[in-house]
């Protein structure tokens, strides 16, 4: 999804969360736990790659369930690459999801991530009813009892931090979409299919 779309989204949506409006922070905080890599793969691989992406990006669904699947077969559990996954926001309801993702225990995090990207027609883009409501049904097929979510997402200083880590990437890296990745310290932008992917990483390695 365009970059240029994403504040018009954050500015079209103030309502949505019941948290104070999204602002740009300071970098996260590196006492909460809820902000550490979550990432998978050896820690001592030779390439790091870094996912910058969106929840309620179509596009991003799209990589996680048709190419991430072979990325992580064939590259880390291979041990050639670490991969890390870095919060793009795209809206409140990206935020939301984002947040209560990090908020789950570390091991829960890529299945809920992959589940949300599955069942992303299901909330994100529910035709009746709340999206945050949905979203907040799949926290509770987590684990995550109704009042730890609402507790969540009402978390000023989290938003903050997940919004500060947003920013940095984007000051960094110049991100202009959705999924963004970072090869090595390079960044590739939107790789569509596992066979750019494995180039990219051909390429750094």
């Amino acid at each position: 999804m365009p970059n240029l779309r994403r504040r018009a989204l954050l500015a079209a949506t103030p309502a949505l969360l019941l948290a104070p409006s999204l602002a740009q922070a300071d970098a996260p905080a590196p006492s909460d736990p809820r902000m550490s890599d979550r990432a998978v793969g050896r820690p001592d691989a030779k390439i790091v790659v870094e996912e910058w992406f969106s929840l309620t990006c179509t596009h991003c669904a799209h990589f996680s369930r048709t190419v991430f699947p072979d990325v992580k077969t064939k590259l880390i559990d291979t041990g050639k690459i670490r991969y890390v996954f870095r919060d793009f926001p795209l809206d409140q309801l990206a935020l939301a999801a984002a947040m209560v993702a990090r908020a789950l225990p570390p091991d829960q995090y890529l299945p809920f991530v992959e589940t949300l990207f599955a069942t992303q027609d299901e909330w994100a883009f529910k035709p009746d009813g709340s999206p945050l409501d949905a979203l907040k049904h799949q926290a509770g097929l987590a684990g995550m009892p109704p009042a730890t979510f609402q507790a969540t997402i009402e978390d000023r200083k989290f938003q903050q931090d997940v919004i500060g880590e947003e920013d940095g990437g984007n000051k960094r890296w110049n991100i202009q979409g959705t999924p963004t990745f970072i090869v090595a310290g390079r960044n590739v932008g939107t790789l569509a299919s596992y066979d750019a992917f494995a180039a990219a990483i051909a390429q750094a390695g």
